[in-house]
């Protein structure tokens, strides 16, 4: 069948394609949420309850989806988010994700567990390059990153401030997946049953560069995907961040600060109050809160509370060129997306990802085209249709 690529006409196919040919424990570590499902399902539920209208008789022959995220200028207002596992699913799956965005005009978020480095990634992928940061117990090793990240020339800096805990994702366990890599004998007939991913991943690896290495930790703690148990690795697991390492990193960061991971328009503001030029309004893809609300739904009073003070960005759900319009018109300047580039990166590396990224602008622009916008300034809370706009627009009143 080859990569798929040519019979993928959708995030949807993407996806599947990405389901067959990846071992079962990763796939689902990637694609699934914590407990039930139930946050995950709902984030792509609730663009689906949103409907849009249209504008007649609009000249949209000369549509364009470019504009610019945090200073910079992109294609469409869209950002690969950051993820921990494209070094997983494609032989220095980061850079191949990376490479992708910049070809594609949109920037990529380097996550603080991949296996690619920040130096590396600043040398070899061109483009708009965003980090994203877990402020470990231990500040000092967090405060090395940022400075690593601020040399190599990243341009923001997003810290991910939802993951106080480990989430419950009882599927790993069930799968006998977890990191560092220890499989069990499910997980061990679980990889023999996909050879393709074995042979082009994990033997590339090792007759290559061996097993890959969280490339970010600092000094001794730069291990294997398979060395040493959870107390060898500084937690990222942060319980005790507070607003006063918000205020810090403000201090040591000289670029664009964002804050990832906020539902409520108080701690929206309170990101601003302590010097952050953005918010993503996320649930981290429902992966740790399985009971959160849906980000597009909390989106609309957010971006009123913030009024233009910041940058908004939302991410969770988003598959559809559609999903990127609904997001504008409630209030987001852009959107953040971390599966789909996975999945894509899974069947070809740059290829698969940069695949995914075009579908994604083929999309928007079909959509603008459609609601009369030929340009992303013209989208607005009008083209959303009656419920969905009046519930919106109900949540800002009763919040203000």
């Amino acid at each position: 069948m080859g990569n798929g690529l040519s019979e993928a006409l959708n995030l949807a196919d993407v996806r599947d394609f990405a389901r067959r040919r990846l071992p079962r424990g990763i796939f689902e570590f990637i694609d699934r949420g914590a407990e039930d499902d139930v946050a995950s399902a709902e984030n792509r539920e609730a663009f689906r309850r949103i409907k849009l209208t249209t504008r007649g008789l609009t000249d949209v022959s000369k549509r364009s989806a470019a504009t610019t995220l945090l200073g910079s200028p992109v294609s469409m207002p869209v950002a690969i988010a950051p993820t921990g596992a494209a070094g997983l699913v494609w032989v220095r799956g980061e850079l191949e994700l990376a490479r992708a965005a910049a070809a594609a005009g949109v920037p990529f978020t380097l996550a603080t567990r991949s296996m690619t480095s920040i130096e590396e990634i600043a040398e070899k992928a061109g483009g708009t390059n965003w980090f994203q940061l877990y402020v470990w117990a231990d500040r000092s090793m967090s405060w090395a990153l940022v400075d690593r990240a601020a040399a190599a020339g990243f341009q923001a800096l997003f810290v991910t401030v939802d993951v106080p805990v480990t989430p419950n994702r009882e599927y790993n366990k069930r799968n006998g997946f977890s990191l560092p890599f220890d499989p069990g004998p499910r997980a061990m007939l679980d990889l023999a049953l996909h050879p393709r991913w074995l042979l082009g991943v994990m033997a590339k690896y090792l007759i290559t560069t061996g097993m890959p290495r969280y490339e970010n930790q600092p000094g001794e703690t730069k291990l294997t995907i398979t060395q040493g148990g959870r107390e060898n690795l500084p937690s990222a697991r942060n319980d005790n961040l507070t607003w006063d390492d918000i205020r810090e990193l403000r201090r040591r960061w000289p670029r664009a600060l964002v804050v990832k991971g906020i539902l409520r328009r108080e701690d929206a503001l309170r990101a601003i109050e302590c010097g952050a030029d953005g918010v993503v309004v996320s649930n981290h893809g429902g992966r740790c809160l399985d009971a959160a609300v849906a980000p597009i739904d909390a989106l609309p009073a957010i971006a009123e509370a913030v009024g233009g003070r910041a940058t908004v960005l939302m991410d969770g759900g988003v598959r559809r060129g559609s999903d990127v319009v609904k997001a504008l018109a409630l209030g987001a300047s852009g959107v953040l997306m971390g599966r789909p580039g996975l999945f894509g990166t899974a069947l070809a590396g740059e290829a698969g990802a940069r695949h995914v990224l075009d579908l994604l602008q083929r999309e928007l622009l079909t959509v603008l085209a459609q609601i009369g916008c030929p340009t992303i300034p013209e989208i607005g809370p009008d083209i959303i249709h009656g419920l969905a706009r009046a519930a919106a627009l109900q949540v800002v009143r009763e919040s203000s």
